[in-house]
């Protein structure tokens, strides 16, 4: 394009009558987007924006019709990555605020000109270019092709070395080690697009989701009549990767007996179907985990010796979020979850506040990445500023921090983690209207315990409020 737009849109979507500049053929919108598609109402419109990947909407708003404020607000609710631009022939200064509050990318009051649409793509283009520039500063400078890995630590720089190189290596299978929700899963992914690439598949399996029977099928396939129930033959997951790789996730809750036969794989390079008597030939990667010690469980008796040896000829642990070598991660995480979460903020766009950085920096994490991203996911509901705040950070477990934290002017009693908690309960009773069971959900506790903490805090709701049914007992101490 003449104009400049440096890269082509995927998919550009345009719901209702456009004038001539912006029919589906125009060579303009051709330069700018590889697929663009049309749909002449609101309905389809919903429905194609959910079945086609776009990332681009131009919504020719009808001014006898009311279906355009819903349908706005039903596709940025449901798509809220990809921007609508609302066109609405000689529209109005309220018409464009009633629809930028509802969520419009932008609002144009027609008529439109090439030279208009040229602008509006070059714009969208350079935002497109600019969150792109965003991005980047969280990546791990080591990805594989194709994969987005958040942080830049030391400690995740050096597992992804040590990837590169076991991918590399004829080595097979891989082993990863680390505590849940370190990223295991990520890991085995690397390894997949390293050795791999994107040609052959990546299946993956929980060994601790299914019964002894029922992962010995899925794994191995069956063949019909091989059990009860078996009408049919069944191609199980070493078939199914082919060349590619397969994940066995948490290794250490597979069944003894299934521990036997994928030492065979491993050994021979091949397996039978269950009921089958011809041997098949096991091509795949294959890539474990394990959140658990596996030489403890060795001793227990719980993990196959020679199965260990087998697995673990280059072992690589990801180590957790509170290691020294990864904790610079944290606030790069919370970071990244704020910008790409899907729950909109209050305010535009959310920043961490110095003091929620360093309460996060001093929490021992226990359930890593993913409970990271859950306490941000939470402090972006109960936030109503531009900055989450301290009090907006509600943790699974309160615990002391790492380190005692001094601030001029605030007493030990302001503190404590009791007044703290207190805030949290009163926060997520005022954010969900008092209901008790909707409070208990978004504090990630049961509706008991709830109830309990209520009592102990001496917290009373207000009198206007149902608090979905059951009444707490009056204390001393109302709210604040």
């Amino acid at each position: 394009m003449a104009s400049g737009i440096c890269s082509k849109l995927q998919g550009l979507l345009i719901v209702g009558q456009p004038p001539e500049p912006l029919r589906p053929d125009s060579g303009l919108l051709h330069d700018a987007a590889q697929r663009v598609l049309h749909v002449p109402d609101v309905a389809a419109g919903l429905q194609q924006a959910q079945d086609t990947y776009v990332e681009l909407v131009i919504f020719f708003s009808n001014p006898t019709s009311q279906d355009g404020l819903p349908f706005l607000k039903h596709l940025c609710a449901n798509l809220p990555q990809v921007p609508v631009v609302v066109v609405a022939q000689n529209g109005s200064v309220d018409q464009a605020v009633r629809f930028i509050r509802a969520g419009a990318y932008d609002f144009i009051a027609g008529p439109l000109s090439d030279e208009v649409i040229r602008r509006l793509l070059e714009g969208l283009m350079a935002e497109r270019q600019a969150a792109a520039d965003r991005q980047d500063r969280y990546l791990c400078n080591d990805c594989p092709p194709g994969m987005k890995i958040v942080g830049r630590s030391k400690g995740l720089v050096r597992v992804l070395e040590m990837i590169r190189l076991v991918s590399q290596s004829r080595c097979n299978p891989v082993l990863i080690l680390g505590e849940t929700g370190t990223g295991k899963e990520l890991v085995a992914r690397a390894v997949h697009a390293w050795r791999c690439g994107d040609n052959d598949k990546f299946v993956a399996i929980n060994c601790a989701t299914l019964t002894a029977n029922l992962l010995e099928s899925e794994l191995f396939g069956h063949v019909k009549g091989a059990f009860t129930g078996a009408d049919r033959e069944k191609t199980g997951l070493f078939e199914l990767a082919q060349d590619g790789s397969i994940f066995l996730d948490e290794i250490s809750e597979m069944p003894l007996e299934l521990q036997a036969k994928l030492l065979r794989v491993l050994q021979e390079n091949t397996f039978r179907k269950v009921g089958g008597v011809r041997d098949i030939r096991c091509n795949a990667t294959i890539i474990a985990s394990s959140n658990r010690d596996l030489l403890q469980e060795v001793g227990k008796g719980r993990f196959r010796r020679d199965l260990y040896y087998r697995l673990a000829i280059f072992p690589v642990t990801v180590p957790p979020l509170r290691s020294p070598d990864r904790g610079s991660d944290i606030p790069l995480l919370a970071e990244y979850f704020i910008e790409n979460s899907g729950i909109p903020a209050c305010n535009g766009r959310l920043r961490l506040s110095p003091a929620a950085a360093q309460r996060l920096m001093e929490h021992s994490w226990p359930g890593n990445v993913r409970e990271l991203r859950n306490v941000i996911e939470r402090a972006m509901i109960l936030e109503k500023s531009e900055e989450v705040q301290l009090s907006s950070l509600v943790f699974d477990h309160l615990e002391p921090p790492k380190a005692p934290a001094a601030a001029a002017g605030i007493s030990a009693k302001d503190f404590s983690l009791e007044t703290a908690e207190r805030e949290f309960i009163i926060r997520a009773l005022k954010e969900t209207g008092w209901q008790r069971t909707r409070a208990a959900a978004l504090l990630g506790i049961t509706r008991a315990t709830l109830h309990a903490k209520l009592k102990r805090y001496q917290i009373e709701l207000p009198k206007s409020s149902s608090g979905d049914s059951d009444a707490v007992e009056d204390g001393p101490a109302g709210l604040h």
